[in-house]
Protein backbone atom coordinates (compact mmCIF):
# COMPACT_ATOMS: atom_id res chain seq x y z
CA UNK A 1 0.00 0.00 0.00
CA UNK A 2 1.13 3.53 -0.66
CA UNK A 3 2.49 5.22 2.45
CA UNK A 4 1.01 8.54 1.36
CA UNK A 5 -2.73 7.90 1.62
CA UNK A 6 -4.05 11.32 2.71
CA UNK A 7 -5.80 11.48 6.05
CA UNK A 8 -8.06 13.73 8.06
CA UNK A 9 -7.37 14.15 11.75
CA UNK A 10 -10.34 14.17 14.15
CA UNK A 11 -9.90 17.96 14.42
CA UNK A 12 -10.10 18.33 10.63
CA UNK A 13 -13.17 16.10 10.55
CA UNK A 14 -14.82 18.25 13.21
CA UNK A 15 -14.24 21.43 11.22
CA UNK A 16 -15.79 19.91 8.12
CA UNK A 17 -18.78 18.66 10.10
CA UNK A 18 -19.25 21.94 11.94
CA UNK A 19 -19.17 24.02 8.76
CA UNK A 20 -21.45 21.69 6.81
CA UNK A 21 -18.89 20.81 4.12
CA UNK A 22 -19.97 18.24 1.55
CA UNK A 23 -18.38 14.80 1.72
CA UNK A 24 -19.50 11.20 2.14
CA UNK A 25 -18.54 8.44 4.54
CA UNK A 26 -17.60 4.83 3.90
CA UNK A 27 -17.66 3.06 7.26
CA UNK A 28 -16.00 -0.38 7.11
CA UNK A 29 -16.85 -1.52 10.66
CA UNK A 30 -19.29 -4.37 11.14
CA UNK A 31 -22.99 -3.64 10.86
CA UNK A 32 -23.63 -3.90 14.61
CA UNK A 33 -20.96 -1.32 15.48
CA UNK A 34 -22.16 0.99 12.72
CA UNK A 35 -25.77 0.71 13.85
CA UNK A 36 -24.85 1.60 17.41
CA UNK A 37 -22.71 4.66 16.65
CA UNK A 38 -21.86 6.59 13.51
CA UNK A 39 -20.45 9.98 12.54
CA UNK A 40 -23.01 12.78 12.31
CA UNK A 41 -22.74 16.49 11.59
CA UNK A 42 -24.70 19.69 11.24
CA UNK A 43 -26.13 18.62 7.87
CA UNK A 44 -27.16 15.15 6.62
CA UNK A 45 -24.22 13.07 5.44
CA UNK A 46 -24.19 10.34 2.83
CA UNK A 47 -23.01 7.38 4.89
CA UNK A 48 -22.49 3.85 3.56
CA UNK A 49 -21.64 0.84 5.69
CA UNK A 50 -19.66 -1.89 3.92
CA UNK A 51 -17.83 -4.13 6.41
CA UNK A 52 -14.16 -4.49 5.63
CA UNK A 53 -14.21 -8.22 5.01
CA UNK A 54 -17.12 -7.86 2.58
CA UNK A 55 -14.86 -5.71 0.40
CA UNK A 56 -12.14 -8.33 0.23
CA UNK A 57 -12.03 -10.96 -2.46
CA UNK A 58 -8.35 -11.80 -2.43
CA UNK A 59 -7.15 -13.84 -5.36
CA UNK A 60 -4.55 -15.34 -3.02
CA UNK A 61 -3.18 -14.55 0.43
CA UNK A 62 -0.32 -12.55 -1.03
CA UNK A 63 -2.51 -10.07 -2.89
CA UNK A 64 -2.35 -6.47 -1.75
CA UNK A 65 -5.50 -5.48 0.17
CA UNK A 66 -5.82 -2.19 -1.69
CA UNK A 67 -5.79 -4.13 -4.98
CA UNK A 68 -8.63 -6.36 -3.77
CA UNK A 69 -10.63 -3.27 -2.77
CA UNK A 70 -9.88 -1.67 -6.12
CA UNK A 71 -11.38 -4.70 -7.88
CA UNK A 72 -14.43 -4.62 -5.60
CA UNK A 73 -15.27 -0.97 -6.33
CA UNK A 74 -17.14 -1.40 -9.64
CA UNK A 75 -19.45 -4.11 -8.27
CA UNK A 76 -19.93 -3.17 -4.61
CA UNK A 77 -19.30 0.57 -4.30
CA UNK A 78 -19.86 2.27 -7.65
CA UNK A 79 -23.12 4.17 -7.56
CA UNK A 80 -23.39 4.07 -3.77
CA UNK A 81 -20.93 6.89 -3.13
CA UNK A 82 -20.84 10.26 -4.94
CA UNK A 83 -17.79 10.51 -7.16
CA UNK A 84 -17.71 14.31 -7.24
CA UNK A 85 -16.99 14.86 -3.53
CA UNK A 86 -14.46 13.58 -0.98
CA UNK A 87 -15.00 10.18 0.64
CA UNK A 88 -13.81 9.64 4.21
CA UNK A 89 -13.10 5.99 5.03
CA UNK A 90 -13.64 5.06 8.67
CA UNK A 91 -12.83 1.95 10.69
CA UNK A 92 -12.60 1.21 14.41
CA UNK A 93 -8.95 2.19 15.03
CA UNK A 94 -7.60 3.47 11.74
CA UNK A 95 -5.79 0.23 10.86
CA UNK A 96 -7.83 -1.07 7.93
CA UNK A 97 -9.30 2.13 6.51
CA UNK A 98 -6.05 3.28 4.81
CA UNK A 99 -6.09 0.16 2.60
CA UNK A 100 -9.68 0.84 1.56
CA UNK A 101 -8.95 4.51 0.91
CA UNK A 102 -6.02 3.54 -1.30
CA UNK A 103 -8.19 1.15 -3.31
CA UNK A 104 -10.80 3.87 -3.82
CA UNK A 105 -8.18 6.38 -4.93
CA UNK A 106 -6.98 3.96 -7.60
CA UNK A 107 -10.53 4.00 -8.94
CA UNK A 108 -10.60 7.78 -9.10
CA UNK A 109 -12.27 8.65 -5.79
CA UNK A 110 -10.94 11.51 -3.66
CA UNK A 111 -10.67 9.16 -0.70
CA UNK A 112 -9.20 9.96 2.72
CA UNK A 113 -8.52 7.99 5.87
CA UNK A 114 -9.71 9.03 9.35
CA UNK A 115 -6.62 8.99 11.55
CA UNK A 116 -7.12 6.70 14.53
CA UNK A 117 -10.60 5.68 13.38
CA UNK A 118 -13.68 5.91 15.58
CA UNK A 119 -11.56 5.46 18.70
CA UNK A 120 -9.71 8.72 18.02
CA UNK A 121 -12.92 10.49 16.96
CA UNK A 122 -14.54 9.42 20.22
CA UNK A 123 -11.68 10.95 22.24
CA UNK A 124 -11.60 14.29 20.40
CA UNK A 125 -12.44 17.50 22.29
CA UNK A 126 -13.27 21.06 21.28
CA UNK A 127 -12.85 24.05 23.59
CA UNK A 128 -15.10 27.11 23.20
CA UNK A 129 -15.47 30.37 25.11
CA UNK A 130 -18.97 31.07 26.38
CA UNK A 131 -17.97 34.31 28.11
CA UNK A 132 -14.66 36.01 28.81
CA UNK A 133 -14.48 39.26 30.75
CA UNK A 134 -12.29 40.69 33.50
CA UNK A 135 -14.93 39.68 36.07
CA UNK A 136 -16.17 36.30 34.84
CA UNK A 137 -15.14 33.70 32.26
CA UNK A 138 -16.92 30.50 31.29
CA UNK A 139 -15.39 27.91 28.98
CA UNK A 140 -17.14 24.90 27.47
CA UNK A 141 -15.37 21.67 26.54
CA UNK A 142 -17.31 19.47 24.13
CA UNK A 143 -16.74 15.89 23.06
CA UNK A 144 -18.46 15.92 19.65
CA UNK A 145 -18.63 12.18 19.06
CA UNK A 146 -20.31 11.48 22.41
CA UNK A 147 -22.27 14.68 22.91
CA UNK A 148 -20.68 15.36 26.33
CA UNK A 149 -20.03 18.82 27.75
CA UNK A 150 -17.90 20.07 30.64
CA UNK A 151 -17.53 23.62 31.92
CA UNK A 152 -14.92 25.73 33.67
CA UNK A 153 -16.00 28.88 35.50
CA UNK A 154 -13.30 31.40 36.45
CA UNK A 155 -13.31 34.67 38.38
CA UNK A 156 -10.57 36.56 40.20
CA UNK A 157 -7.99 33.91 39.35
CA UNK A 158 -10.11 31.16 40.94
CA UNK A 159 -11.76 28.39 38.96
CA UNK A 160 -14.42 25.73 39.26
CA UNK A 161 -14.54 22.69 36.92
CA UNK A 162 -17.87 20.91 36.45
CA UNK A 163 -18.42 17.44 34.92
CA UNK A 164 -14.78 16.84 33.96
CA UNK A 165 -14.17 14.03 31.42
CA UNK A 166 -11.68 11.27 32.11
CA UNK A 167 -9.24 12.88 29.67
CA UNK A 168 -7.81 15.68 31.81
CA UNK A 169 -5.40 17.28 29.35
CA UNK A 170 -7.74 19.84 27.72
CA UNK A 171 -8.63 21.40 31.08
CA UNK A 172 -5.08 21.18 32.43
CA UNK A 173 -3.78 23.11 29.40
CA UNK A 174 -6.33 25.89 29.83
CA UNK A 175 -5.76 26.11 33.57
CA UNK A 176 -2.02 26.43 32.99
CA UNK A 177 -2.43 28.97 30.15
CA UNK A 178 -4.73 31.19 32.22
CA UNK A 179 -2.78 30.80 35.45
CA UNK A 180 -5.88 29.70 37.35
CA UNK A 181 -6.17 28.20 40.80
CA UNK A 182 -8.84 25.54 40.78
CA UNK A 183 -10.83 25.92 43.97
CA UNK A 184 -13.23 23.04 43.41
CA UNK A 185 -14.09 20.22 41.02
CA UNK A 186 -17.72 19.10 40.90
CA UNK A 187 -19.90 16.55 39.20
CA UNK A 188 -23.44 17.77 38.64
CA UNK A 189 -24.56 14.17 39.13
CA UNK A 190 -23.39 10.56 39.03
CA UNK A 191 -22.56 10.15 35.35
CA UNK A 192 -23.78 7.04 33.54
CA UNK A 193 -22.70 7.55 29.91
CA UNK A 194 -19.01 8.34 30.41
CA UNK A 195 -16.27 7.94 32.99
CA UNK A 196 -15.87 10.99 35.19
CA UNK A 197 -12.49 12.62 35.59
CA UNK A 198 -13.67 14.67 38.55
CA UNK A 199 -11.92 12.79 41.35
CA UNK A 200 -8.70 12.40 39.34
CA UNK A 201 -8.64 16.10 38.39
CA UNK A 202 -9.24 17.20 41.97
CA UNK A 203 -6.37 15.03 43.18
CA UNK A 204 -4.10 16.24 40.39
CA UNK A 205 -4.76 19.90 41.30
CA UNK A 206 -5.00 19.40 45.07
CA UNK A 207 -8.55 20.77 44.93
CA UNK A 208 -11.72 19.71 46.73
CA UNK A 209 -14.07 17.33 44.94
CA UNK A 210 -17.79 17.99 45.45
CA UNK A 211 -20.78 15.75 44.82
CA UNK A 212 -24.31 15.58 46.18
CA UNK A 213 -24.46 12.78 48.80
CA UNK A 214 -27.44 11.13 47.09
CA UNK A 215 -25.26 10.57 44.02
CA UNK A 216 -22.38 9.14 46.04
CA UNK A 217 -24.40 5.92 46.12
CA UNK A 218 -24.64 3.46 43.22
CA UNK A 219 -28.44 3.42 42.63
CA UNK A 220 -28.78 -0.20 41.50
CA UNK A 221 -27.07 -1.92 44.45
CA UNK A 222 -27.02 1.03 46.93
CA UNK A 223 -23.29 0.73 47.66
CA UNK A 224 -21.54 3.94 48.75
CA UNK A 225 -18.70 5.60 46.86
CA UNK A 226 -15.20 4.59 47.93
CA UNK A 227 -13.59 8.04 47.59
CA UNK A 228 -13.69 11.14 49.79
CA UNK A 229 -15.83 14.06 48.67
CA UNK A 230 -17.30 17.28 49.99
CA UNK A 231 -21.11 17.13 50.14
CA UNK A 232 -22.63 19.51 47.63
CA UNK A 233 -25.27 21.05 49.87
CA UNK A 234 -28.33 22.48 48.15
CA UNK A 235 -28.80 26.24 48.34
CA UNK A 236 -25.42 26.78 50.07
CA UNK A 237 -24.13 29.62 47.89
CA UNK A 238 -20.38 30.16 47.76
CA UNK A 239 -18.06 32.79 46.37
CA UNK A 240 -15.79 32.20 43.39
CA UNK A 241 -13.60 35.23 42.92
CA UNK A 242 -16.01 38.09 42.28
CA UNK A 243 -19.12 36.03 41.54
CA UNK A 244 -21.61 33.98 43.51
CA UNK A 245 -22.31 30.34 42.61
CA UNK A 246 -25.55 28.88 43.96
CA UNK A 247 -26.18 25.11 43.85
CA UNK A 248 -29.77 24.14 43.04
CA UNK A 249 -30.77 20.59 43.95
CA UNK A 250 -33.04 19.51 41.07
CA UNK A 251 -33.54 15.73 41.34
CA UNK A 252 -35.19 13.64 38.65
CA UNK A 253 -32.51 12.43 36.28
CA UNK A 254 -30.67 11.29 39.40
CA UNK A 255 -31.56 11.83 43.05
CA UNK A 256 -28.55 14.08 43.59
CA UNK A 257 -28.73 16.11 40.38
CA UNK A 258 -27.44 19.59 41.17
CA UNK A 259 -27.47 22.60 38.83
CA UNK A 260 -25.18 25.57 39.40
CA UNK A 261 -26.59 29.06 39.01
CA UNK A 262 -23.61 31.30 38.29
CA UNK A 263 -23.85 35.04 38.90
CA UNK A 264 -27.67 34.79 38.71
CA UNK A 265 -27.35 34.53 34.92
CA UNK A 266 -25.77 31.25 33.81
CA UNK A 267 -27.24 27.85 34.74
CA UNK A 268 -25.03 24.79 34.41
CA UNK A 269 -28.04 22.53 34.04
CA UNK A 270 -26.37 19.12 34.13
CA UNK A 271 -28.79 16.52 32.77
CA UNK A 272 -31.91 18.29 34.02
CA UNK A 273 -32.45 20.38 30.90
CA UNK A 274 -30.84 20.14 27.46
CA UNK A 275 -31.26 22.33 24.40
CA UNK A 276 -33.87 20.11 22.73
CA UNK A 277 -34.82 17.64 25.47
CA UNK A 278 -34.98 16.97 29.19
CA UNK A 279 -33.17 14.36 31.25
CA UNK A 280 -34.55 10.84 31.46
CA UNK A 281 -35.56 9.67 34.97
CA UNK A 282 -35.23 5.91 34.47
CA UNK A 283 -31.50 5.24 34.65
CA UNK A 284 -31.78 4.44 38.34
CA UNK A 285 -34.47 1.88 37.51
CA UNK A 286 -37.26 3.97 39.05
CA UNK A 287 -38.88 5.92 36.24
CA UNK A 288 -42.35 6.07 37.78
CA UNK A 289 -41.04 7.21 41.15
CA UNK A 290 -38.58 9.75 39.77
CA UNK A 291 -40.79 11.29 37.06
CA UNK A 292 -42.68 13.42 39.64
CA UNK A 293 -39.33 14.59 41.04
CA UNK A 294 -38.26 15.68 37.57
CA UNK A 295 -41.60 17.44 37.06
CA UNK A 296 -41.20 19.47 40.25
CA UNK A 297 -37.55 20.25 39.46
CA UNK A 298 -38.47 21.58 36.03
CA UNK A 299 -41.30 23.61 37.56
CA UNK A 300 -38.76 25.21 39.86
CA UNK A 301 -36.29 25.78 37.04
CA UNK A 302 -39.00 27.53 35.01
CA UNK A 303 -39.24 30.17 37.74
CA UNK A 304 -35.77 31.45 36.86
CA UNK A 305 -35.55 34.60 34.69
CA UNK A 306 -36.00 34.20 30.93
CA UNK A 307 -32.52 35.63 30.31
CA UNK A 308 -30.91 32.75 32.24
CA UNK A 309 -28.39 31.09 29.92
CA UNK A 310 -28.72 27.29 29.96
CA UNK A 311 -25.43 25.38 29.66
CA UNK A 312 -26.22 21.63 29.67
CA UNK A 313 -23.96 18.65 30.32
CA UNK A 314 -24.90 16.91 27.04
CA UNK A 315 -26.17 17.54 23.55
CA UNK A 316 -27.85 15.22 21.07
CA UNK A 317 -26.71 16.76 17.78
CA UNK A 318 -24.12 19.22 16.52
CA UNK A 319 -27.07 21.13 15.07
CA UNK A 320 -27.75 22.38 18.61
CA UNK A 321 -24.55 24.48 18.65
CA UNK A 322 -24.72 28.20 18.01
CA UNK A 323 -22.66 30.05 15.39
CA UNK A 324 -19.62 29.99 17.71
CA UNK A 325 -19.86 26.26 18.35
CA UNK A 326 -21.23 26.67 21.89
CA UNK A 327 -24.14 24.69 23.25
CA UNK A 328 -26.23 27.30 25.02
CA UNK A 329 -29.68 28.87 24.89
CA UNK A 330 -31.73 31.23 27.00
CA UNK A 331 -34.42 29.80 29.23
CA UNK A 332 -36.89 32.05 27.45
CA UNK A 333 -36.06 30.37 24.14
CA UNK A 334 -36.38 26.89 25.62
CA UNK A 335 -39.78 27.65 27.10
CA UNK A 336 -41.02 27.94 23.53
CA UNK A 337 -39.14 25.20 21.67
CA UNK A 338 -38.05 22.45 24.09
CA UNK A 339 -40.72 19.70 23.85
CA UNK A 340 -40.05 18.14 27.25
CA UNK A 341 -40.03 21.49 29.02
CA UNK A 342 -43.29 22.48 27.36
CA UNK A 343 -44.92 19.31 28.72
CA UNK A 344 -44.49 20.70 32.25
CA UNK A 345 -47.30 23.15 31.49
CA UNK A 346 -49.63 20.19 30.79
CA UNK A 347 -49.55 19.11 34.43
CA UNK A 348 -47.92 16.25 36.34
CA UNK A 349 -50.15 13.44 35.05
CA UNK A 350 -49.65 14.34 31.39
CA UNK A 351 -45.94 14.94 32.01
CA UNK A 352 -45.49 11.51 33.62
CA UNK A 353 -47.35 9.83 30.76
CA UNK A 354 -45.12 11.63 28.24
CA UNK A 355 -42.05 10.48 30.18
CA UNK A 356 -43.03 6.82 30.35
CA UNK A 357 -43.84 6.68 26.63
CA UNK A 358 -40.62 8.41 25.53
CA UNK A 359 -37.91 6.38 27.26
CA UNK A 360 -35.05 5.06 25.09
CA UNK A 361 -33.57 1.66 25.81
CA UNK A 362 -31.35 1.42 28.88
CA UNK A 363 -27.74 0.95 27.64
CA UNK A 364 -26.25 -2.08 29.44
CA UNK A 365 -22.86 -0.38 29.88
CA UNK A 366 -24.35 2.40 32.02
CA UNK A 367 -24.56 0.29 35.19
CA UNK A 368 -20.86 -0.60 34.96
CA UNK A 369 -19.92 3.02 34.22
CA UNK A 370 -21.68 4.16 37.39
CA UNK A 371 -19.83 1.51 39.39
CA UNK A 372 -16.56 2.92 38.03
CA UNK A 373 -17.70 6.47 38.81
CA UNK A 374 -18.43 5.55 42.43
CA UNK A 375 -15.03 3.88 42.77
CA UNK A 376 -16.52 0.42 43.26
CA UNK A 377 -14.52 -1.07 40.38
CA UNK A 378 -11.48 -0.03 38.36
CA UNK A 379 -10.99 -0.52 34.63
CA UNK A 380 -7.95 -0.26 32.38
CA UNK A 381 -7.71 2.09 29.39
CA UNK A 382 -8.94 -0.52 26.91
CA UNK A 383 -12.06 -1.25 28.96
CA UNK A 384 -12.63 2.47 29.58
CA UNK A 385 -12.62 3.12 25.84
CA UNK A 386 -14.97 0.20 25.25
CA UNK A 387 -17.43 1.40 27.90
CA UNK A 388 -17.50 4.90 26.43
CA UNK A 389 -18.16 3.87 22.83
CA UNK A 390 -21.17 5.57 21.31
CA UNK A 391 -23.19 8.72 21.85
CA UNK A 392 -24.75 9.55 25.18
CA UNK A 393 -28.35 8.46 25.77
CA UNK A 394 -29.07 10.65 28.78
CA UNK A 395 -31.91 12.62 27.18
CA UNK A 396 -35.51 11.53 27.38
CA UNK A 397 -35.77 11.12 23.61
CA UNK A 398 -33.16 11.06 20.88
CA UNK A 399 -35.68 11.73 18.10
CA UNK A 400 -35.08 15.47 17.75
Amino acid sequence: MSATVPSWSPAELYQRLATGQRFSLLDVRNAEEYGRWKIEGTVPLKSVNLPYFDLLDLEDEREEVARAVERAVPQRIRGRLPEDAPVLVVCARGDTSPHVAEGLRRQGYAAYNLEGGMLAWGDHYELRTVLESTRLAIYQLSRPAKGCLSHLVASGGEALVVDAPRHLEPWLRLIDERGLRVKAVMDSHLQADHLSGGVALARRLNAEYWLHPYDAIQPMDLLPATFDYRPLVAEAAFQLGEVCVRPLHLPGHTLGMTNLWVDERYLLSGDTLFINAIGRPDLGGRAQAWAPLLFRSLQRLLKLPDQTVILPAHFASMQEADADGCYQASLGELRECNPGLRMVYAGQAAFADYILHSLPAHPPSYDEIRRVNTGLIEVDEARASELELGRNLCALSQHH
